[in-house]
C-alpha cells in the first residue's frame, strides 16, 4: 500500500474531528522525540540496550498514537478482534517500537536533527525533518501527526520516502490472513526477544 493510501486511511480515522492548524504543537511533538533520541544516543554506552528501552518507552507512549496505528496496520482484521486481543496486540506493538528504537539508536557520532517544514493536511499535519550526519549526508524523516486529546501524536514515519505504516500493514495483514492474530503477536514478541538477546551495547 502506498503512502497516499495510508495517509487517506489515517485521515479517515479522524475525519469527524475538526482540527485547527497547530504547527507549533505538531513540531513540538516531533522535536521532543528527536531530543530524546539524541540524548539516548549520547548516553548509549552508559544506558545499554535495556536502559535505552526504559528511557524511550514512556516517551513513545506519550508521542505516538498507538491505538490508531494498531488499527491501521491490522487493516480490515481490526474489526474481527475482541477488546482483549486488541489490547494484547497494542501492548506488544508498543514493546516492539521501544525495542526497535533502542536497537537502532545505539551510538552517537555527532548527528543532529533539523525540522524543515510543517504542512497542513485535512485533520492532520506532516512535519518534514532530516537527520544530518557529520559528513553532511542526510536521512529524510517525515512524520504524519493527528490530533489526539489535547496534543498532536505521531501515526506514521516516512524514512527516505518509505512509509513505516505501509510496510507494517503489508506484513501484518499477510500474517493475520494466513495464520491469525496470535501468530502475528508471537512473531512480534520473538522480534522483541531477539533484540534483547543481542550482546549488550
Amino acid at each position: 500500500m502506498c503512502f497516499i493510501s495510508v495517509l487517506t486511511l489515517a485521515l479517515a480515522l479522524f475525519a469527524t474531528q475538526p482540527v485547527p492548524a497547530a504547527e507549533a504543537d505538531s513540531r513540538a511533538t516531533v522535536e521532543k522525540l528527536h531530543a530524546v533520541l539524541i540524548e539516548t544516543m549520547q548516553q548509549s554506552g552508559v544506558l545499554g540496550y535495556k536502559g535505552r528501552v526504559e528511557k524511550l518507552a514512556p516517551v513513545l507512549q506519550e508521542l505516538f498514537e498507538f491505538e490508531a496505528i494498531a488499527r491501521l496496520v491490522t487493516g480490515r482484521y481490526w474489526t474481527t478482534l475482541n477488546s482483549a486481543k486488541r489490547s494484547e496486540f497494542i501492548e506488544v506493538f508498543k514493546r516492539l517500537s521501544a525495542a526497535t528504537y533502542a536497537e537502532n539508536f545505539d551510538g552517537f557520532g555527532g548527528e543532529h536533527f533539523e525540522t524543515r517544514a510543517v504542512e497542513d493536511k485535512k485533520n492532520a499535519q506532516l512535519v518534514k525533518t532530516a537527520l544530518v550526519k557529520t559528513d553532511g549526508k542526510e536521512v529524510s524523516l517525515n512524520y504524519l501527526l493527528v490530533k489526539s486529546g489535547e496534543m498532536w501524536r505521531i501515526v506514521n514515519v516516512v524514512a527516505e520516502g518509505v512509509s513505516d505504516l505501509s510496510l507494517k500493514r503489508a506484513e501484518y495483514t499477510a500474517v493475520i490472513g494466513s495464520s491469525g492474530i496470535d501468530a502475528l503477536i508471537a512473531k512480534l514478541n520473538a522480534k522483541v526477544a531477539s533484540y534483547a538477546a543481542t550482546p549488550a551495547t
